[in-house]
């Protein structure tokens, strides 16, 4: 099962890292080394939103990278893959395989680290 976490944890730091430095070619106007969908590059009209998510995906790929946080970045991943999964799923379906392995890899990654999440998920009854 560790080893599994482990896998998880590099495949998805590795894809975020190289995702983020590839779209940081984009923001300078320079030539992408890995291809970009051409629909997820229209919903980023504004260069600030790629900006950040961008920024988002280098810091988190190398918290994963480095095994540390590893809740906090699967926390700022999760509303990312989603919206990658139903872009790919619903505009762009090249990469959907990927996809596909990227929302399995986070998902094993949340259930893996559920002790820590299960303090956000806690009702707490109010104060008298």
């Amino acid at each position: 099962m560790k080893i599994l976490m482990r896998i998880s944890r590099l495949f998805l730091g590795i894809v975020f890292l190289v995702a983020g430095i590839n779209g940081y070619f984009v923001i300078f106007g320079m030539e992408p080394f890995i291809a970009t969908s051409p629909e997820a590059m229209v919903l980023f009209e504004f260069n600030y939103l790629l900006i950040v998510e961008k920024t988002l995906e280098i810091i988190c790929g190398i918290l994963l990278l480095s095994n540390q946080f590893v809740p906090l970045a699967i926390a700022i991943l999760s509303p990312i893959v989603v919206n990658i999964f139903l872009l790919h799923l619903f505009l762009d379906h090249s990469l959907l395989p990927l996809a596909v392995l990227i929302v399995i890899a986070l998902g094993y990654l949340m259930y893996s680290y559920k002790e820590s999440f299960k303090k956000i998920l806690e009702r707490i009854p109010n104060s008298p």
